[in-house]
């Protein structure tokens, strides 16, 4: 199958992995930055980008930086529409925004498991769009969802390929 379209589907399959769990139990288990971890893991399934610690650890940090900023300066606000400019609520919000950036940058670079679809998760907390804990623990089990199925995606594409060679000897 070509590449292209091998990874498109590769790609809607761990979405739609997250989309029926999301119908199935009315938890936000599908959100934007998921996106973007299903095509670095769809795209590169045997590089250090899709390694599980990477993925699933700065999604971990994403969510407590974009918690720990979100409730020191914007508790309570939430981004779903215009916001007067030059607003006390807008600042807090963009403040918020960057001290979760800048926390959620700082702890992949210290541990190592720099994985940029992160910094679109510690948004989402931070701009109080999913910003308690039990959101971040939907989160948090979102993302080792479509870890653990792509994981189990490359065990059947091992086994296949190994079925394959032992025929074809």
């Amino acid at each position: 199958m070509n590449d292209r379209i091998a990874t498109s589907l590769h790609t809607g399959l761990l979405i739609a992995i997250l989309g029926m769990l999301t119908w199935a139990s009315g938890l936000p288990t599908l959100f934007p930055s998921l996106g973007p971890s299903a095509f670095v893991l769809a795209m590169f399934p045997e590089s250090e980008a899709s390694n599980p610690k990477r993925v699933i650890g700065s999604h971990v940090l994403g969510v407590v930086a974009g918690f720990l900023a979100y409730h020191l300066f914007a508790p309570g606000i939430v981004v779903t529409g215009p916001i007067p400019p030059f607003s006390l609520v807008g600042l807090r919000l963009a403040v918020s925004s960057v001290v979760a950036i800048v926390l959620t940058v700082t702890g992949m670079l210290h541990f190592g498991i720099r994985h940029p679809p992160a910094c679109a998760t510690t948004l989402i907390v931070a701009l109080g769009l999913l910003p308690t804990v039990s959101d971040g623990v939907v989160i948090v089990v979102a993302v080792v969802v479509i870890v653990a199925v792509q994981l189990l995606l490359l065990r059947i594409d091992e086994f296949l390929g190994d079925v394959t060679n032992t025929s074809l000897s």
